[in-house]
This record gives C-alpha cells, sequence and structure tokens, in this order.
C-alpha cells in the first residue's frame, strides 16, 4: 500500500515537472530586467512576461522587445528592442551593414549606456530566447507591448 503511495507521489511529481519544463521552454517566462540599457522604457527589477512562441515562428517585428543571450557573453541574458530585420540596411556610425538572414539587429532605448548590435553587430536569431508581451511589476507600471515602432 505505501509503495503505491510513494509510486504515484513520484509519478505525479514527474509530470508536474515535465509540463512545467514544457511551458517554459516552449511557451513563455516570467523575467526579472537589470540594467540601464532600456531606459526609460524598462528598469533594474522590472518584471516582464515573456512569451517564446514568436521567436520559435519567427514571427517578430521591428520594436518587439526581446530577450536573448549574449553574443560576447552566452551565459548573460539581454533584453533589448529589435531595430532591423533580416535584409535591412542599418546605419551604425559611417558603416552600413546589411543584415544577414537569420540575424536581427538589436539595440537598447538608452542608446548612451546600451551595449548591443552598435558594438557586436547583428545577431543571431538563435541566440533570442523570446518576446516581451508586458510589464507585471511594479503593479502601478503594468504595461502591455506593441509592436509598432516608429524609424
Amino acid at each position: 500500500m505505501l509503495n503505491k503511495f510513494i509510486v504515484k507521489v513520484i509519478r505525479g511529481f514527474v509530470q508536474c515537472a515535465c509540463v512545467t519544463y514544457c511551458i517554459y521552454e516552449y511557451v513563455g517566462d516570467i523575467v526579472v530586467c537589470s540594467g540601464p540599457s532600456m531606459e526609460p522604457t524598462l528598469y533594474t527589477n522590472d518584471v516582464l512576461l515573456l512569451e517564446r512562441i514568436s521567436v520559435r515562428l519567427q514571427r517578430l517585428e521591428k520594436g518587439d522587445i526581446v530577450i536573448s543571450k549574449c553574443p560576447n557573453n552566452p551565459e548573460q541574458n539581454i533584453c533589448k528592442r529589435i531595430i532591423g530585420l533580416p535584409g535591412d540596411k542599418i546605419r551604425n556610425g559611417f558603416i552600413i551593414t546589411t543584415i544577414p538572414y537569420g540575424h536581427v539587429w538589436l539595440e537598447g532605448d538608452n542608446r548612451n549606456n546600451s551595449t548591443d548590435s552598435r558594438i557586436y553587430g547583428p545577431v543571431p536569431h538563435g541566440l533570442l530566447r523570446g518576446r516581451a508581451l508586458c510589464k507585471i511589476l511594479p503593479l502601478r507600471d503594468i504595461t502591455m507591448f506593441t509592436t509598432k515602432y516608429a524609424t
């Protein structure tokens, strides 16, 4: 009797763990921002609801705020805005860069305090983790993000 109970508990735990992992890996996540690169849009300790489906389906648009692995330090995540998509031409100082297929151009909203594609160039699509849907904390600043971007 006790053995059957233990097996049921373990089976239930494993099922919950599998469902949780699948939701985290394929559907969405909650992330906490840190650093000044997205100010005044996002501040340190703002909490975002992140969805991963747009990245997997490659349905991203200019103006989307995304979480990506940092190209210079893959152990670090970065939060930036998509400025350019494959085929776009981006002026970076005196250099014009054409974004290659499978890459995006990311920049922080705080251009004076952001390490972004202006430093490390186009970011491979495979480094993107998800798209920010909304800011959920602090409660006084709940914000839905739109994809409209004025160039």
